[in-house]
């Protein structure tokens, strides 16, 4: 599930884990005071694990097989 920023104007900032299909909250959960949901910016993904450099190493080989066939069909 994903996780929501809220700013109350009376608490500060405080984080949720909601549904997605969950309407934003428009009341602070701890003072009872108006809320707003952020935007969040620049979410970072960390890709690990030899899983993605074998899938990423076997896409290369597929590009470079498909632009070389590519090349000889001009």
């Amino acid at each position: 599930m994903p996780k929501y920023d809220y700013r109350c104007d009376n608490c500060g900032v405080f984080e949720v884990v909601q549904p997605i299909t969950e309407e934003a909250l428009k009341t602070c959960p701890t003072c009872g005071g108006k809320v707003a949901r952020l935007i969040s910016g620049n979410v970072n993904v960390i890709l690990k694990g030899k899983g993605f450099a074998k899938n990423e190493a076997k896409r290369k080989e597929i590009m470079d097989k498909f632009n070389k066939q590519g090349k000889e069909a001009r």
